[in-house]
Order: structure tokens, then sequence, then C-alpha cells
């Protein structure tokens, strides 16, 4: 049986802040998020088109619908194709827009499907179709943390995603995992979401761990990150001198002459 998906392969590099380095063969593409290159070789070109490149595609007005729907999930309308056209093997790489980690998912060893948190989409391989999913349940909308709407990928070859902190992969064989709502990062649809209540009142208000938690149920692949963008980003909030928070590791004179500077 014959791929729809371009055969490419790959290296990540780095921990905290990693980077994926793409091989391509001639006549390869690679799809990715717009202004996530790092680098390329010789012999690759790039252009920027409305939509995914997939066989669903359908002219111009299915470009232009999926792009529509790419936007409701945070992604930006145009995406950028990067063909290799010389000789030989020539790499580009692309490196996720905050600290966290790279995600290398085969579509075709899970079923050619994947749901994911929105923002989540890296690059993949031509031919890999990105659209939306919408949640079942009135409560995952509301308080599930992504929303009504997922990010959905589907094909036969490789897709990258990225989340942040340390990742973790999870089997579910019919069991049940309770996750804070932010840290889910994508799963199988064989695995059923859904929320609940995080206990009796008192640890929903003292526990610290939110008020909802969400539910996965069921057999598949589940993936979560340790730390959510939103919450580091509370956390960098929080503590800016501009919003109440105090200057930690910044008490040399130099530093102290910098805001003095920037004050004028």
């Amino acid at each position: 049986m014959s791929r729809r998906c371009h055969e490419v392969d790959y290296k990540i590099f780095g921990h905290e802040m990693q980077m994926v380095e793409v091989e391509l063969d001639p006549g390869e593409t690679v799809i990715a998020e717009a202004g996530a290159m790092t680098y390329m070789e010789e012999g690759i070109s790039f252009e920027a088109k409305m939509g995914d490149g997939s066989a669903a595609e359908k002219g111009l007005l299915g470009a232009l619908f999926n792009a529509g729907k790419r936007a409701i999930t945070g992604e930006s309308l145009f995406m950028t194709h990067f063909t290799h056209n010389g000789a030989g093997k020539s790499h580009v790489a692309f490196a996720a827009p905050y600290p966290g980690s790279i995600i290398p998912i085969d579509l075709s060893t899970i079923g050619g499907e994947l749901l994911c948190q929105k923002d989540a989409f890296l690059c993949a391989a031509l031919g890999t179709k990105l659209d939306i999913a919408f949640t079942k349940r009135l409560g995952v909308g509301f308080f599930g943390g992504e929303g009504f709407i997922l990010e959905k990928m589907s094909g036969d070859g490789m897709v990258f995603i990225h989340a942040g902190g340390t990742v973790i992969e999870k089997e579910l064989h019919g069991g049940t995992l309770r996750v804070d709502t932010g840290c889910l990062v994508a799963f199988q649809p064989s695995v059923d979401y859904n929320i609940e209540r995080a206990g009796n009142l008192k640890s929903m208000v003292f526990g610290g761990e939110g008020l909802f938690m969400a539910t996965l149920q069921g057999h598949g692949k589940v993936w979560l990150q340790s730390l959510p963008f939103s919450r580091m980003a509370d956390r960098i909030i929080a503590n800016a001198p501009s919003h109440g928070g105090g200057d930690q590791g910044e008490g040399s004179v130099l530093g102290g002459i910098g805001r003095l500077i920037d004050g004028d």
C-alpha cells in the first residue's frame, strides 16, 4: 500500500529549548508553521501557501476553507512548504516557540489520527492533513483548558508537535487517567476525553489543583506536558515588578543602573 505522506528522516537536538532537523531527499517536502524555521541547507526552497497541501484539499476554495479553520485554532493562515529541489540529501530545521519538548509522532503507527491542543503543531511531512475537531461535551469545552476546538492531524507520515517542559507518553489499556486540564498535549481519538470536579468543595478551593480535572479513559496513547505555557506565563507576570512582584537575582549595581535608565 502506497503512502500518502512523504517519508522524512529527522534528528532532535537540545533539551530545554529543542530543535528538530528534518532530512529531505530530492523532491521531498515538509510543511511547517510560519516562522518556525531555524536554518535550511543548499538545495531547499520554501514557499508560503494557504493550506497544508494534502490530497484532501480541493482547489482554492478548499485551501481557503482549511486555512480559516486553522485560524480558529490560533495557527497562521499560511503554511510554509520547504522542498528539496537539489541533489543528494539536504536538511531544514525548526524550533519550538517557547521552552519545552518537541514530540515526533509517526501517524502510521497510531491509526493515522491524532488530536492535540491548539498551537501544538510545529511541522509535518507533506501529505499530512491538518484540521480541527470539536469537543463532544459542553463541560469539556468550558472547563477543559483548550476550549471547544482541538487540532486534528491525519495521515501516514511524521508529525512534530511541541509542548512545555518535559513530555511523558502514557498508554491506556481500558483504565482511567486524571490530568490537570492544562497538562494534556495530545491523545488518540480512541481515548475518551471528559471533565470532572477536582474532589470535594474544600479540595476544589484550597487544593491548588484547580476546580476541574481532565479524565482520559479507554485504549490509546496520551501525551502530557509538565509545564503548560499558560502556567509559565502566569508565573512570569505575577513576579514582574510592574505587577507587584519583587526583583529576584537582579541586585547588581549594573542591574540597578539599567532599571534607572529604563525608567527615564
